[in-house]
């Protein structure tokens, strides 16, 4: 029995209020513990397609599902579990500059809080333990009580991955996490993402403007041109002339 998806977008749409679309008519599924690599120019509707996810974005139409529940109406208390499961790592890593790494880390854990004990940093020994292990994870614990703006751009991304592991994922959503980073460290964070994939099996759904690094990195890679769907396919049947093409004919629009 083939396992469900764990997620699914059903005759997706997003329209702004100023007109703008933003998706059109989206359907796929998404297998639970896939590395996807959504492809594109700027503005084709990569960032929308991931905040509905964990719906920072709302939809104008359709349904998306998450393990098999529908996720539209979500409000309060359900949005908040449902938020608790699905981390997001940007591409500028909003970190608080002025705060050491080990509270960063923390942050992760602030919805399992009431505000007045993660503002006065009430954590427990648990989860304190918990913040070093995810360092850990990222090859960063010696930098523990180092200040986020003390750390390079790569190490700062690292940091953000570890605080997206304190919520336990199940998903983590990825938007152009190394589009500010040199060729070093992205391929840092693009690894530590890969292994946190495959040893833990965590779906992630990266957006990345390069073709050599969603062929280097993703089982399966979709294309998306103003809004729409217009590439999906496996990484074994991925060409570079394929990307290339959707970004020409992108650029033509």
């Amino acid at each position: 029995m083939t396992q469900a998806p764990i997620i699914s977008f059903k005759g997706v749409n997003k329209i702004y209020s100023n007109g703008t679309v933003g998706l059109k008519d989206i359907s796929f599924d998404i297998p639970r513990g896939q590395f996807l690599v959504v492809v594109g120019l700027s503005g084709a509707g990569k960032s929308t397609l991931l905040r509905t996810i964990n719906r920072m974005h709302e939809i104008t139409s359709g349904e998306i599902t998450i393990e098999e529940e529908p996720i539209n109406d979500y409000k309060g208390q359900s949005l908040r579990l449902l938020r608790r499961k699905i981390g997001m790592i940007f591409q500028g890593f909003n970190l608080i500059n002025r705060s050491s790494v080990e509270r960063n880390v923390l942050s992760g854990r602030v919805s399992y809080y009431p505000t007045w004990k993660t503002l006065c940093g009430l954590f427990s020994k648990a989860d304190r333990e918990m913040a070093v292990r995810s360092l850990q994870r990222v090859n960063l614990a010696d930098k523990l009580y180092t200040r986020a703006d003390e750390l390079s751009g790569g190490q700062q991304q690292r940091v953000a991955i570890a605080r997206t592991l304190m919520q336990d994922p199940k998903i983590i959503l990825a938007d152009e996490p190394v589009a500010s980073l040199d060729p070093l460290t992205t391929a840092t964070v693009m690894d530590t993402l890969q292994r946190l994939n495959r040893e833990d099996g965590i779906t992630v759904i990266v957006n990345l403007h390069s073709v050599a690094l969603a062929r280097k990195y993703a089982d399966r890679i979709i294309g998306l041109r103003a809004g729409q769907l217009v590439y999906d396919q496996p990484i074994a049947a991925v060409t570079e002339a394929d990307l290339n093409k959707i970004y020409a004919e992108g650029a033509e629009a």
